[in-house]
């Protein structure tokens, strides 16, 4: 099975989160992406079962995405 993670900063909460489309369940947030990655593969197994999805491996692609907003004052 392979599984796109998508890991993304959100400003207000200062955190990152990750969510993903073959993991409906997954919505979890951490303080940096390493630590959030972490989060992610010790939830595995708990997520797959409450998705019911059964599978033998799961090929993770974790992709990241930050934006700012940069004041340029002339």
């Amino acid at each position: 099975m392979n599984c796109q993670i998508k890991l993304f900063w959100d400003n207000d909460a200062a955190v990152w989160i990750a969510t993903s489309n073959e993991l409906p369940s997954l919505t979890l947030e951490a303080g940096s992406c390493d630590a959030l990655i972490e989060r992610v593969k010790y939830a595995l197994p708990e997520l797959l079962e409450i998705d019911n999805i059964k599978t033998d491996y799961c090929d993770l692609n974790f992709v990241s995405e930050r934006h700012d907003r940069v004041l340029i004052s002339g």
